[in-house]
């Protein structure tokens, strides 16, 4: 989860909200991939830090199936990128901060729990919560901050 807080911290540099993913494969002890969220500096709504891990470990590995790879997040993961998860055979999913607004694994949707989700990966949550969960409140906390009139 740290290696996925530092690539949060980069895509809070980059102007994008802080979150990181990486994937893990626990068998070899290496990570497979990694990424921040990007939609801002792609211009591509879909370029979750979820989703740009996902694309690149498929891109390594020349398999759309990642079996057997743990993805550590700092946010819960969105509708989208659950599914990409699933889609993905992905086996564990272990995040950071919960998301009651938009988070779709034990928040909102829960989708994995959706008879129609065809795959289930083990999922894992409050891992480094408070510090996942600070580093977004203080990105929107500066972003709300406005200059106190004279």
């Amino acid at each position: 989860m740290r290696e996925a807080l530092n690539e949060a911290k980069a895509a809070r540099r980059r102007g994008e909200v802080p979150v990181g993913a990486v994937l893990v494969n626990p068998a070899k002890k290496e990570i497979v991939a990694r990424s921040g969220n990007a939609p801002i500096t792609l211009d591509d709504p879909t370029a979750h830090a979820e989703i740009l891990a996902i694309r690149d470990a498929g891109y390594k590995s020349k398999n759309y199936r990642l079996k057997g790879l743990v993805l550590y997040v700092t946010l819960e993961p969105c509708v989208m990128c659950a599914g990409a998860i699933s889609h993905s055979r992905i086996s564990r999913v272990v995040y950071g901060a919960s998301d009651p607004k938009g988070g779709a694994v034990d928040s909102g949707l829960r989708f994995f729990d959706h008879e129609t989700c065809h795959h289930k990966p083990d999922r894992i949550g409050g891992i480094l919560a408070d510090e996942c969960g600070q580093l977004l409140k203080d990105f929107f906390r500066a972003r709300r901050v406005r200059p106190k009139k004279t």
